[in-house]
């Protein structure tokens, strides 16, 4: 086992179980602290696939603008402190059971992709091949999907803009 592997399978633990701890953890600023961790993580294995220019839009879009948001947000609604409430037992299930059917149609996909035989060729990943292709109208561009993560991250600054501007009760 070279350096290069045993740096793969940091990266990727510590991808995992930032994740794992992100979605089990029942206290939110943590599970904010380890969504950023791996999100860190996840730049660090761009990085070590050599796209410096995918994990720096990592970095800046996710890491530096999402989670700063997410956080804010959290102490905003001045819950930062308080665990979350324990889950019911069939909402826990549930969960599971989705975890679980999303998992296997990743699986079935995957068997039944055909990756030999691609008419696609290579990219150099530089920043004018990855910009022009990002933002192509044509058929290797992804100029909708790009749009589409536009407003996905619209989508989740005006949410936690909601989740800020909680509603008092009033007292009469």
């Amino acid at each position: 086992m070279n350096g290069s592997t045993i740096i793969f399978y940091l990266l990727a633990a510590l991808t995992l179980v930032s994740g794992l701890l992100a979605v089990t953890s029942r206290q939110i600023f943590r599970s904010a602290i380890y969504l950023l961790f791996s999100l860190i993580g996840i730049a660090g294995l761009y990085f070590w696939l050599q796209y410096e220019f995918i994990a720096a839009v990592q970095i800046v879009v996710y890491v530096g603008g999402i989670v700063v948001l997410i956080i804010f947000s959290i102490f905003l609604t001045q819950q930062s402190g308080e665990k979350l409430p324990q889950q019911k037992l069939g909402r826990q299930l549930f969960a599971a059971l989705a975890a679980f059917c999303g998992l296997a149609l990743i699986i079935v996909q995957l068997f039944q992709y055909q990756f030999i035989g691609t008419s696609q060729t290579a990219v150099e990943p530089t920043v004018v091949n990855i910009g022009n292709q990002m933002l192509g109208t044509d058929v290797g561009g992804y100029a909708l999907p790009f749009e589409v993560v536009s407003i996905l991250l619209l989508a989740a600054l005006v949410g936690c803009i909601v989740i800020a501007l909680r509603i008092k009760p009033e007292t009469n």
